[in-house]
């Protein structure tokens, strides 16, 4: 066996950066942006007003002073002119600053009668004018690689970006494999089970960006596992779900080392998920993943969501982890790394019960993951732990 920290360098080592494509920049939310775009125009373009009042030369901010007014600037109807000392523009917010104009006095901080304006008492010490270029200028870069999130669409938007570059998303073959399964809906006979962990895995892989595929169940037969295999051609990496330990039934490794599989593990010295198996089958990449319902979903947090990242151009990084205080005790952990089912309590984080891998209601509930490195010693109330967040 091997440890989780070298599973996840050989996992991310069996793939590449998928290849760039345009979209329009309303399809842009969630991709990865491949490479820096630069700004098309400045923004402002011009000088413009934070603040709605009145446009005035900087020899005029003076307490008490009267000013004729001579003109309006609003946002899209600039004023045309040029101010000069003892004149005052009306401006509102985002209308461009006139020629001559070096402050915008708010209109709270003084009174108008008629055609003229008389300042107060008490004025703004800032000048109230957003200047030329303040937020970026033309050739300025919006940084690569970056999960596109809504603040960066605006940006790129403002920028004048029509459609940006982005990773292809990753396609992603996942296939179920067992005789006891069938598919929900469907009345299961009295040895079967309804299969469940592809929907999981499906709705991960989207979540992160990549496109699933869920395959039809792979029966306990050669040639079954043969012909769903050839189903995901073109994909770009090839998830399976159970059959990958070594008993009787287990096939997984058996038919895909016949259909070329390069193995570049077997097991990882974690619970849940020490049957995890990796490698190249063609030009895809391939996962296999524990049938049980908890192994293979903890294994796609800590294996299968950072290789989608990697494939979609960004850094290689294993899941973020946090540090919280224990809400209970803990006994000392075994020889592999432990991913306990817990919750984020106001007291804490307190780890469930039961932590049998097979059972989902538990990881429904559950919102973190307690991370016990091999040999942990006994935890007490209080103590900080690393844990995932789910």
């Amino acid at each position: 066996m091997i440890s989780v920290e070298e599973a996840l360098a050989r996992v991310c080592a069996l793939v590449a950066p998928t290849g760039i494509e345009e979209v329009p920049l309303a399809e842009a939310a969630g991709r990865v942006l491949a490479r820096p775009v630069a700004a098309r125009l400045t923004q402002p373009p011009f000088d413009t007003s934070a603040m709605d009042g009145y446009a005035i030369a900087e020899t005029d901010a003076r307490p008490g002073a009267t000013l004729d007014v001579i003109g309006t600037s609003r946002a899209g109807e600039g004023f045309g002119g040029t101010l000069a000392p003892g004149q005052a523009v009306r401006i509102f917010t985002g209308a461009p600053v006139p020629q001559g104009a070096a402050r915008v006095v708010i209109q709270e901080d003084l009174t108008r009668t008629g055609e003229r304006i008389t300042l107060g008492d008490r004025l703004d010490h800032g000048t109230n004018i957003r200047p030329a270029g303040a937020d970026f200028a033309a050739g300025d870069a919006l940084s690569a690689p970056r999960r596109l999130r809504p603040a960066d669409l605006a940006l790129a938007a403002a920028m004048n970006l029509p459609a940006l570059p982005v990773h292809r998303r990753p396609d992603v073959a996942i296939i179920a494999t067992g005789d006891e399964l069938v598919m929900p809906g469907e009345v299961p006979g009295p040895d079967q089970i309804v299969a469940s962990n592809g929907f999981g895995l499906k709705a991960m892989v989207e979540a992160e960006g990549g496109i699933g595929r869920l395959l039809p169940i792979a029966r306990d037969t050669e040639a079954s596992l043969k012909t769903v295999f050839g189903l995901a051609e073109g994909a770009d990496l090839i998830v399976t779900i159970g059959g990958a330990s070594v008993g009787d039934h287990d096939l997984v490794g058996k038919v895909a080392a016949g259909l070329g599989m390069e193995q570049a593990f077997y097991k990882v010295a974690m619970r849940p998920g020490k049957p995890l198996m990796a490698g190249r089958m063609g030009k895809a990449a391939m996962i296999g993943l524990p049938g049980n319902p908890v192994s293979a979903l903890v294994c796609a947090t800590l294996f299968l969501l950072p290789v989608l990242r990697v494939m979609q151009g960004l850094p290689k990084a294993p899941a973020p982890r946090r540090t919280a205080r224990l809400a209970c005790d803990l006994d000392a952990n075994g020889p592999r790394e432990h991913y306990m089912r817990a919750r984020i309590t106001a007291d804490g984080i307190a780890p469930f019960d039961r932590q049998d891998s097979a059972l989902l209601t538990i990881l429904s509930e559950a919102d973190a993951l307690i991370v016990r490195p091999p040999g942990d010693g006994p935890r007490r109330v209080g103590e900080a732990v690393e844990y995932l967040p789910l």
